[in-house]
């Protein structure tokens, strides 16, 4: 069967749509597949490192193979095939091939540069007031929330007293 697009080749992904309880059947080569963006085994990366991939695939053919994680079971090979990895104990079994790509990436091996700090959270310093804490009850009874509002109850007694 012949490609419906293109029409040279043969089809090997056939895909079926239904919308509204229509059926449409497309039957696709590989190429014409890759280029509407369905991902097949013999398509080629369609992500920006698709370029360094294969770099470090070829290097890797001409050697043996990298590392294969003991965890998941993913190779090197299909980390150069699909840009991802298994797991995360794939960081440890492909490290020297990790760090070769980090290295063509970037230059280095090694993170020089800035360094991402987290956002601290932002404590609000000021006390609640009486009115805060009696909304904060009153949303905690219709909530169910009893062992809150039990705590809520409590911090109003203290303030109350404390006014007194």
């Amino acid at each position: 069967m012949l490609c419906d697009t293109c029409k040279e080749r043969d089809a090997v992904v056939h895909l079926t749509r239904i919308v509204n309880n229509a059926v449409t059947q497309l039957h696709l080569c590989e190429k014409c597949a890759a280029a509407k963006g369905v991902e097949t085994t013999l398509a080629q990366p369609q992500h920006p490192l698709g370029d360094i991939l294969q770099a470090v695939q070829q290097q890797g053919e001409e050697g043996a193979e990298d590392g294969t994680c003991r965890f998941c079971g993913a190779t090197a090979r299909d980390f150069r095939a699909t840009g991802r990895l298994g797991c995360p104990h794939c960081y440890d079994a492909m490290e020297r091939s990790l760090r070769e790509l980090l290295r063509r990436l970037h230059g280095s091996s090694r993170h020089v540069g800035a360094r991402y700090d987290a956002p601290t959270a932002h404590v609000d310093e000021k006390p609640d007031t009486l009115h805060d804490l009696r909304d904060r009850l009153r949303r905690a009874i219709e909530r169910e929330q009893f062992e809150l509002a039990a705590e809520l109850r409590d911090r109003i007694r203290v303030i109350e007293a404390g006014v007194a």
